[in-house]
């Protein structure tokens, strides 16, 4: 009896000290999630709520088979993901590496200095890259005229060059990733490198073969939420085209039409689809990168 007694105080105390998360995930992530889903079988206008009516399913079958600008976003936004997520995995990873270095002069200056920018307001950080790669003023086209001469490139404003200017602009927030990375490097045994220079390996093949498996749970972490990310990837097109889609529409990614449905137009019922088919969306290539991490993951206390 006093065992069972024991057991259900615990079990109390448990409920207590969880009920604040469990209050917090009820109120703002499943409450708002249930009732997206139920504006979104209604025509409701944030502005005439009173005009509000059921349509069925008439706002999904618009997303799917007759809105053609959802399907657009969709390629555009994985577009964008092929380029900026490797490169900002392929960077952070370099300069992980490099700041684990024990011959690196300053480590922790330098280590501070690259966290230093993901403190920065990332509006304030968009609008200055914005001046940055301005056509006229930039810096970068200023040093691209005095020293190779011609017009300069229009960064945000080239339908061939408005991603990888997206792209090196989020750079400037990987501090974190960084970080991450490089507490990985630091947990990898020193005695699997030792053991590669007795047999002679060089500096390419202790990267290929010792760190990146070392830290390969840690680089599925990064991808899984830089994934989760730019399924929501918003602020950098609203701060510089004002959600536009500017280039020729080519910033017109999910959450941007999201945002132009709700506080635009304020259709609530339609921006609700959109909101739906990101959630699912991020779902799907989270499930596949799970699903696929079997073969390439490792972990040190895996049996395989």
């Amino acid at each position: 009896m006093k065992t069972k007694f024991f057991l259900k105080r615990q079990q109390l105390w448990g409920f207590i000290f969880i009920a604040p998360w469990l209050i917090g995930f009820l109120v703002f992530y499943a409450g708002p999630m249930l009732v997206s889903l139920i504006y979104s079988f209604l025509d409701y206008n944030l502005i005439q709520p009173e005009l509000t009516k059921f349509v069925g399913i008439g706002n999904w079958r618009r997303a799917i088979f007759e809105d053609k600008q959802i399907l657009m976003s969709i390629y555009r936004i994985l577009e964008y993901t092929i380029i900026s997520l490797p490169l900002s995995l392929v960077f952070s990873l370099f300069a992980a590496v490099l700041l684990n270095n024990k011959y690196l002069l300053g480590k922790k200056l330098f280590r501070a200095l690259y966290y230093i920018p993901t403190m920065v307001p990332l509006v304030a950080t968009v609008i200055i890259w914005k001046g940055i790669l301005n056509e006229q003023t930039g810096w970068v086209n200023l040093m691209i005229k005095g020293t190779v001469g011609g017009e300069g490139l229009r960064w945000l404003a080239s339908t061939k060059l408005v991603y990888i200017s997206y792209a090196f602009i989020g750079l400037w927030g990987v501090g974190n990733t960084i970080v991450i990375l490089l507490a990985g490097l630091q947990g990898i045994p020193q005695s699997l490198y030792e053991a590669s220079y007795i047999d002679g390996a060089n500096g390419w093949q202790r990267m290929t073969r010792i760190t990146i498996p070392m830290i390969t749970p840690i680089l599925f972490y990064n991808i899984i939420t830089g994934v989760v990310g730019m399924m929501q990837y918003f602020l950098v097109p609203m701060v510089i085209n004002q959600g536009s889609g500017y280039p020729e529409g080519m910033t017109n990614f999910p959450m941007v039409l999201f945002y132009r449905h709700a506080f635009s137009y304020f259709n609530m019922g339609y921006a609700a689809v959109i909101a739906w088919f990101i959630f699912v969306l991020g779902l799907i290539f989270t499930l596949i990168l799970f699903g696929t991490s079997k073969g390439w993951v490792f972990y040190a206390d895996s049996k395989n």
